[in-house]
């Protein structure tokens, strides 16, 4: 299995987008119709953040927030979390946080209508990226999302670059979002020059296939497992959504994991529960079923909240979710 230094300074650096979520507190209405709204600190990476923070660990983080109000909440926010801010930088040219809104339309059906244009996260670039504070992280995550246009793309590859040189395991959370990417073919490059080179590689079935696009593979969970795991990758996750996930590795077997049985009221925050809680159970040196089934309970609870970032658990609650659910449901992880 992966190594991770936990003597370093920090647990984890998760690199790319931070935003702002706007979710309605109208429920079962199109968002068109939808007139309250609550605010939170969004975006792939910061909810991951978040996460891992809550469950205790030491977390850092490397991006561009705007200069003005919504930068310094994505700060204060993330100070009062306990996550070092030291690499979060301000935009010189007013660039803005990216804005997500987010519709509820029933428990089975929601979406995302986010503005990207000319947004903060994006801004990072290669004179943001220190040696010192990438060695300094017992793993280093990037976001795809942070790979689509210049220059954070430029900068999350020397992010990469300097994780090689210093030994700090990469995980690669594909995140992909249709906003900013030119074309496929640009998808499949980018995003398909980190997996080789990442240690765990996590994404949909669909972020795969896109990814895979120029390599003859068949488009099963099979041979991309095969494929990434000849590569640099000791763990790859494929997620196939309301059907759960299969995890493949190379040391520790293959797993289906169920999700877990709950009432949802989103379809979107999951994969950043389930990345934080999978993570976090990982560098505690739980196994890796055990470590899927924290992912898998980590889902359950944030579709079942209103809130990303804020729902994230703590490792008591999340345990104790976990406890009841088994009691109830019986285990949610068999092998391939």
């Amino acid at each position: 299995m992966i190594q991770f230094d936990l003597s370093k300074k920090l647990h984890i650096i998760p690199v790319g987008r931070v935003a702002i979520d706007f979710n309605p507190t109208d429920y079962n209405r199109p968002l068109n119709e939808s007139g309250n709204f609550n605010k939170y600190l969004g975006g792939s990476p910061a909810n991951i953040a978040v996460g891992m923070a809550r469950l205790g660990n030491r977390v850092g983080f490397l991006g561009r927030v705007s200069d003005d109000q919504f930068g310094t909440f994505v700060t204060d926010y993330f100070k009062n979390e306990g996550i070092d801010v030291s690499h979060i930088f301000r935009c010189e040219h007013g660039e803005t946080l990216g804005l997500t809104f987010t519709e509820m339309l029933s428990p089975t059906q929601s979406s995302i209508l986010m503005y990207r244009e000319g947004v903060a996260d994006l801004q990072l670039c290669v004179d943001d990226v220190d040696e010192a504070y990438i060695a300094s992280a017992a793993c280093l995550l990037i976001s795809g999302t942070a790979l689509c246009t210049s220059p954070t793309r430029e900068a999350s590859l020397k992010a990469l670059t300097f994780a090689l040189r210093n030994n700090v395991p990469v995980v690669f959370d594909a995140d992909y979002r249709a906003y900013t990417w030119k074309n496929k073919d640009e998808i499949a490059i980018y995003t398909s020059l980190v997996a080789e080179k990442a240690d765990i590689i996590m994404g949909s079935r669909e972020e795969f296939d896109l990814m895979e696009r120029l390599l003859s593979l068949d488009g099963t969970d099979e041979a991309s497992a095969a494929y990434w795991l000849n590569k640099s990758a000791s763990i790859c996750v494929i997620k196939h959504g309301k059907s759960g996930s299969h995890a493949y590795s190379r040391e520790d077997g293959s797993w289906d994991v169920k999700p877990f049985p709950v009432s949802a009221l989103k379809g979107f925050g999951g994969g950043d529960g389930y990345a934080s809680s999978f993570l976090h159970a990982l560098m505690a040196g739980v196994s890796l079923p055990d470590a899927l089934e924290r992912g898998s309970a980590s889902a359950a609870m944030l579709v079942a909240s209103h809130a990303c970032s804020k729902d994230m658990p703590t490792e008591e609650k999340l345990l104790q979710f976990i406890k009841e659910e088994k009691e109830k449901f019986g285990s949610v992880i068999s092998a391939l």
